[in-house]
């Protein structure tokens, strides 16, 4: 039996170096005429969440025909200023050689579960040169739910598809930074392993029900053993 491994991206894997926040100022600013008082909070939650909840604050009702502008709008600005990521951001320590010894086991299947839309996940991956650990057919991403405990039945069903097995809350891992992404495993059917990188400290990721807590990734074998759970 193979483990699905559910990798969020932001604060878990890389840091966009404040690239985010920039891109949906830009693109509220262009699609909406004027600049934006507030982002709405993006740790933990899905890009179609964070754009509701920013148009909703400005008075903009987020009907479906502009939530899909501006998720358009993200992936293709994200996409022109790809080559910043790098140069502004990093990748976080441990998790280019956690990536890789995962990807070296026959019986381990890793794609993404992000708040990010695809286009934006993918974006992300390639430039900080991770998405070959990636089958990102198999993951769900920021378009596919507005909240993300969905998320986590939606990517089980297409890795399902892809491999031709079943996966389940016995042989699915995510992996995340934020009380949110506890809840979406809990709720979706996951084990949990929640890292400290991001701005939520270990104790309150342990008080939000993690079955599992590390500071980083840095501890490369701790960190397979606690999302194999040998």
């Amino acid at each position: 039996m193979r483990t699905l491994v559910l990798w969020d991206i932001d604060h878990t894997l890389v840091n966009a170096g404040g690239l985010s926040g920039e891109i949906y100022a830009s693109v509220f600013h262009r699609l909406i005429g004027r600049v934006p008082a507030k982002i709405a909070p993006m740790a933990g939650r899905t890009d179609r969440a964070i754009t509701a909840e920013t148009l909703d604050h400005h008075g903009v009702t987020p009907t479906p025909s502009l939530t899909s502008s501006f998720l358009d709008a993200l992936a293709s600005t994200f996409e022109a200023r790809r080559a910043e990521l790098p140069a502004r951001g990093h990748v976080l320590p441990g998790a280019r050689a956690a990536l890789k010894t995962l990807a070296a086991r026959p019986d381990v299947i890793q794609s993404a579960l992000t708040g990010n839309a695809r286009r934006i996940a993918e974006c992300k991956l390639t430039a900080f040169g991770l998405t070959d650990f990636f089958d990102l057919d198999a993951g769900a991403y920021g378009e596919d739910a507005l909240e993300r405990p969905p998320l986590v039945k939606l990517a089980q069903h297409r890795a399902s598809r892809q491999y031709g097995e079943q996966f389940t809350a016995s042989n699915t891992v995510l992996i995340g930074d934020t009380p949110h992404d506890v809840r979406a495993a809990h709720e979706g059917g996951a084990h949990v392993v929640a890292v400290a990188t991001g701005t939520t400290p270990a104790a309150a990721l342990r008080l939000s029900g993690a079955e599992s807590v590390l500071p980083d990734l840095s501890d490369t074998p701790g960190v397979i053993a606690a999302i194999l759970r040998t």
